[in-house]
């Protein structure tokens, strides 16, 4: 009997290490990084996954030369193995509780344009809650809401117009984001007088590239003045954006966020966009029915926290000199 039960508890722990495998390979895409990730040899990873098959009776995988993705019995049991997962991390943060205060992993995803204002808030956030590990993540809106419903994503910063309307997400609201033009001038850095919208179309532009929600956004103020805008350059890396700001004569739009980064850096202009007005709102976002683990309350707290929202003001939207 000791030696059965002691199996059993090998099975359960072999069968929760090949659902990590697993969320790793599908985050990750590859299975030589996510066998890094998981601090596991690729052979390791592989062997657990084709036990996990065996175990299930199932194809999880489809292989190839490389990863090619998940079948459709695969997509059901990475669901599972979120939800376990899920579960596992919130049981483990209450068990190691200490005085009040949480302990665990916290996984933070933000749009690439909230970046800045999403690194602030992890590090106000292991200030007051030094046990908690984030990890900052740089995700599209789809792959937040995807995660949050996966139960692979704790919490989302991003649009708030993503979802208006949707009960299974909650939303926690940050900022209100305006928009600037960047450019190159010679002098030191000055946030200069507002500028139409339409003059900014008449510049050489570097814009983000169009499966970017932040693209969409930008395109429809310029459709909505009639106005077809072809950029010089298109790229899905913000820091591109900025390197190209900071580096050459073609101007980009962006918003309070990310020029914040660059307040102060001799060379820049940065101009607030009017004509219209374009203000968006962020928040937080998290899936309304998880259960939230002890990590997770602790971000929230501080997300609703007057300070903070103080700070993220001061460092995003309608920003001052």
């Amino acid at each position: 009997m000791p030696a059965s039960s002691a199996d059993e508890r090998a099975a359960a722990m072999n069968l929760i290490d090949a659902y990590r495998y697993l969320a790793a390979l599908e985050q990750h895409r590859h299975f030589g990084r996510a066998a890094v990730a998981c601090h596991i040899t690729q052979p390791a990873l592989s062997n657990a996954l084709r036990a996990l098959e065996t175990h299930l009776g199932v194809a999880i995988v489809r292989r190839g030369r490389q990863y090619e993705g998940l079948t459709e019995e695969g997509v059901q049991v990475l669901a599972t193995a979120h939800r376990v997962l899920h579960e596992q991390e919130a049981l483990r943060q209450e068990l190691a509780r200490r005085a009040g205060q949480p302990q665990g992993r916290l996984v933070l995803g933000a749009v690439p344009t909230a970046l800045p204002l999403a690194a602030r808030f992890a590090a106000r956030l292991v200030e007051r809650a030094p046990g908690v590990l984030p990890q900052l993540r740089s995700m599209s809106s789809q792959d937040i809401e995807s995660g949050l419903a996966a139960l692979s994503v704790d919490l989302g910063l991003g649009f708030s117009e993503r979802v208006q309307g949707q009960t299974a997400i909650s939303l926690l609201p940050q900022v209100v984001e305006h928009y600037y033009l960047l450019s190159r001038h010679d002098g030191p850095w000055e946030l200069g007088s507002p500028r139409p919208w339409a003059e900014a179309a008449r510049q050489p532009l570097a814009l983000l590239s169009p499966d970017m929600h932040h693209r969409s956004i930008v395109d429809r103020v310029f459709a909505g003045l009639g106005l077809r805008v072809r950029p010089v350059l298109e790229t899905n890396s913000v820091a591109a954006l900025l390197a190209v700001a900071q580096g050459s004569r073609i101007a980009v739009l962006l918003p309070g966020a990310l020029v914040g980064t660059l307040r102060g850096q001799p060379g820049l202009w940065a101009r607030p966009l009017v004509a219209p007005e374009l203000h968006t709102p962020l928040a937080f976002r998290q899936a309304s029915a998880a259960r939230p683990s002890l990590a997770l309350q602790a971000a929230l707290a501080l997300a609703a926290d007057a300070t903070w929202l103080a700070e993220a003001r001061a460092h995003s939207g309608a920003l001052q000199g």
